[in-house]
């Protein structure tokens, strides 16, 4: 169960971040509304948030999953990928300080992006991406490692961050599309396949009682439902635009 959940409101300068999309410019009156939303959804399933405030100097730091991996016991402030989002760590260190006693930190030359960090129970996977290196999984490999978790390191073929294309639901059932619907590090868990046409919507996220949901993706919101689950559903078309989904938008603990 999650108790704690940190977001970030998008800032002004927002509508200047990465993307490797080609959807045009973020609406950040859109993607303020859209926030909200998003804030709403995360207080239905039962945690408490913590807003942070804007910081106009780094447009994508709402995307404040990639600053951190957390588990219970402790935390691994990250070291992004992208050198212009390298700063936000800085900021977000003092407050993970609040929450936890024990920090860990990934050091350059590693770098690492929480978006590539696939937690499925006590095990972790560790995605290769253009914003994660060898060094930074190795370094995290070997702090979870030595706090006794398990840890894989995936190599990833096309998706940006390895939980554009997999996630873990809950009940040994994971959502797969494109490269990782077939993929031997997954295969012993339950799948539900996220068809081709709606691949965005593999960025779900588990939050307790709930699955939140991109809006628009009538397909696989129906079969993560068949499966037994609550789903609440979140537009997200604004955070799309810069290569971020639901998971991005938060740190959950």
């Amino acid at each position: 169960m999650f108790k704690n959940v940190i977001v970030k409101t998008p800032g002004k300068t927002y509508v200047n971040g990465l993307t490797t999309s080609d959807l045009g410019t973020p609406i950040l009156e859109k993607a303020l509304e859209q926030h909200t939303f998003y804030i709403a959804a995360l207080k239905q399933c039962g945690v408490e948030v913590t807003e942070l405030q804007a910081n106009e100097n780094y447009p994508d730091s709402t995307f404040v999953e990639d600053t951190a991996v957390l588990t219970p016991g402790f935390a691994v402030v990250s070291n992004p990928g992208a050198t212009t989002r390298n700063g936000e760590i800085i900021e977000m260190e003092p407050v993970l300080k609040k929450f936890y006693d024990k920090i860990y930190r990934i050091e350059a030359p590693g770098t690492l992006d929480g978006g590539d960090i696939l937690q499925i129970e006590d095990h972790f996977y560790i995605g290769i991406s253009a914003r994660t290196n060898h060094e930074g999984a190795k370094q995290l490999k070997q702090i979870l490692e030595s706090e006794n978790y398990k840890a894989t390191i995936v190599e990833l073929e096309k998706f940006f961050h390895l939980k554009t294309g997999v996630n873990y639901i809950g009940e040994g059932i994971i959502l797969a599309a494109g490269e990782f619907v077939d993929h031997a590090d997954f295969n012993s868990y339950k799948k539900i396949i996220v068809p081709t046409e709606e691949e965005y919507a593999a960025n779900c996220i588990r939050v307790n009682d709930y699955v939140i949901v991109p809006a628009g993706f009538p397909k696989t919101k129906k079969n993560i439902e068949d499966a037994g689950f609550k789903t609440i559903e979140v537009d997200t078309t604004e955070f799309r635009k810069l290569d971020g989904g639901l998971s991005c938008l938060s740190l959950r603990f």
